[in-house]
């Protein structure tokens, strides 16, 4: 289950944008271990977008996941890779006030081994991206 860093707790209170760091692969191919995400607090959550929440039962912990559909007491999350565990199907559903943010646009950082042109320009190319909502979440939640 990706875990973010407390960093966008201290930000949140301050800024509606903040930048959380991805680490665990239940976000694959989506979002990779050591990916940046620019997070918006505050903003509307829809079926399909990724979002920054505080675990459920260990609430000082925060995961991000894609919320699939919203339910009678929340959100009912799920992480892109179904073999990572780590979502709604672990905990049940997130209650609304534990979704904290969506996540707007991920980065991902320069590696120090990448000294080629082409290396430079590839990640030129590929490391920023916005992250976008996939309104296929729901079907693939009534799927399994």
């Amino acid at each position: 289950m990706p875990e973010l860093s407390q960093d966008v707790e201290r930000s949140r209170a301050v800024l509606p944008f903040g930048l959380a760091e991805v680490t665990g692969p239940s976000m694959v191919p989506t979002l990779y271990h050591g990916d940046r995400l620019v997070v918006q607090y505050g903003a509307r959550i829809r079926t399909g977008d990724v979002v920054v929440l505080r675990h459920p039962f260990q609430q000082d912990l925060l995961v991000v996941k894609r919320a699939a559909e919203r339910r009678e007491g929340g959100w009912w999350v799920l992480g892109d890779n179904t073999y990572a565990g780590g979502d709604s199907t672990d905990y049940g559903v997130v209650p609304e006030e534990l979704v904290l943010g969506r996540a707007r646009f991920r980065y991902r950082p320069f590696k120090a081994g990448q000294r080629s042109p082409l290396a430079a320009l590839r990640w030129v190319w590929s490391a920023a991206r916005p992250v976008l909502a996939d309104r296929s979440a729901s079907r693939r939640l009534r799927a399994r």
